[in-house]
């Protein structure tokens, strides 16, 4: 264990002394004013003799606001923006990105992150540029020092920082992103990782907002969304990754915002959705492997978002089928035409192939016949009209291009274990109680408890 930690202090230091090298470089080429931060929001010590200089402008504020003479590393901890610039370092960890902030004073900081095999260990900061009118910034310091320096020491001091436009600072973070990047050792995509996370829980936490907002408390508790299930199929069977993620983020938020502090109850729905989604195409069928294993929000959220990835790409890509092509075509134009009837001749047209062939390779490369898969998508658009509409079940059953009610009943009863009056009766509820992950009743029970 010893030896464990010896390495990844050595590794560790190894990567500080590589960002001293890369920053001295980063300052000399841009004229800004950098700093590298180690996992406490420390600056190192590698970089103390810079840190003492008047291009560090924080040596003011410490000197003038806090009355505290700076002489070493350890005095700048007296820095009354301490935790302006801490704040801004666990937000560009947090979002894996740059992050960039103007002080009170009206000078621009701009930070990102590195990290060792996945975990954060520093970040690096730029500096050394305003952002405010100069004037503004004189008068600021003024009121701060209190007259101890005059009108033209202030101005020497202020004319070290040139001005930063909004584009020359954006650049300046980027390039920074950049060299944070470059040092991070074994941690390959971890800032895009965290900044995709970080994105998708700020859009889950605004549509938990939405649902708040609809239902304050004291008022009825929404009921599921049954009908997102099946637009949320719909745009898979597209391939339409964009629309689906949309629509995951509305189940997610009705599932935690009905759930709060159950994330048992919560993982345990999103599995059912998984293997739900997993039958979409049976070729395809997605390992729910990180699903099973998430232990929080954020790690279910991101292998749910993956999955849609995963399956909306395979869906529209055909990856790996012989017959890509021709399958692509095909489905296509049963995607456009599923609720008119639709002949076997007219759907290997679509794809060059004729009727017996098409039907082999259809029937070896998807899984099951073509009919099946007719069926399928009908019935889940039946199921969708069902609980979101008034329509009478002959009408949905000629919408969907059933032959008849009769048949209609027996199809559907076929793939969703009920009858469609029962299905609608009961607002598609047991639709979800999927047999798959081996939940008993029993356990349900407990989970909705706990």
């Amino acid at each position: 264990m010893k030896n464990n930690n010896a390495r990844a202090k050595t590794k560790t230091n190894l990567i500080l002394q590589k960002a001293n090298v890369l920053m001295n470089a980063y300052s000399r080429v841009t004229g800004a004013f950098t700093c590298i931060y180690d996992h406490n929001y420390l600056p190192t010590q590698e970089f103390s003799q810079a840190m003492l200089t008047e291009k560090n402008i924080c040596i003011f504020c410490i000197k003038y606001r806090k009355h505290f003479q700076v002489n070493n590393l350890r005095d700048l901890a007296a820095n009354p923006c301490r935790e302006m610039h801490m704040k801004a370092i666990s937000e560009s960890h947090r979002f894996g990105g740059s992050y960039t902030y103007m002080c009170n004073l009206g000078f621009m900081f701009w930070t990102s992150p590195f990290f060792l095999n996945g975990r954060f260990i520093g970040a690096l900061m730029g500096s050394g540029f305003t952002g405010a009118d100069a004037g503004e910034i004189c008068t600021r310091m003024s009121e701060i020092c209190e007259g101890t320096l005059s009108e033209t020491e202030l101005k020497r001091l202020l004319s070290r920082f040139p001005g930063g436009d909004a584009g020359k600072i954006k650049a300046l973070a980027e390039l920074l992103l950049i060299c944070s990047q470059s040092i991070s050792v074994g941690s390959e995509g971890c800032h895009a990782s965290m900044k995709r996370r970080s994105q998708q829980q700020t859009n889950l936490a605004a549509k938990i907002a939405v649902i708040k907002n609809q239902h304050p408390d004291g008022t009825p508790r929404p009921a599921y969304p049954l009908d997102k299930e099946q637009k949320l199929l719909e745009a898979l069977r597209r391939g339409d990754a964009d629309s689906g993620k949309k629509i995951l983020n509305e189940i997610l938020a009705f599932l935690v915002f009905k759930n709060q502090d159950k994330f048992k109850l919560i993982h345990y729905r999103a599995i059912e959705l998984a293997v739900l989604v997993s039958r979409i195409d049976k070729n395809f069928g997605f390992s729910i492997k990180n699903i099973l294993e998430a232990t929080d929000i954020e790690n279910l959220t991101d292998a749910m978002h993956y999955m849609i990835d995963h399956v909306a790409g395979q869906s529209n890509s055909f990856q790996g089928f012989q017959h890509a092509s021709a399958l692509k075509k095909a489905k296509k134009y049963i995607m456009e035409n599923f609720t008119r009837k639709l002949s076997l001749e007219e759907i290997a047209g679509a794809s060059g192939f004729s009727a017996p062939y098409f039907s082999t390779i259809f029937k070896e490369e998807m899984g099951e016949n073509v009919s099946s898969y007719l069926n399928r998508l009908r019935v889940e658009k039946a199921s969708l009209m069902l609980t979101s509409t008034n329509i009478s079940l002959s009408n949905i059953s000629q919408a969907c291009s059933f032959e008849d009610q009769s048949w209609f009943s027996k199809i559907f009863k076929h793939y969703t274990g009920m009858s469609p009056g029962k299905y609608r009766n009961q607002k598609g509820k047991l639709i979800s109680k999927i047999p798959e992950p081996g939940f008993s009743e029993e356990y349900i029970r407990k989970l909705e408890e706990n």
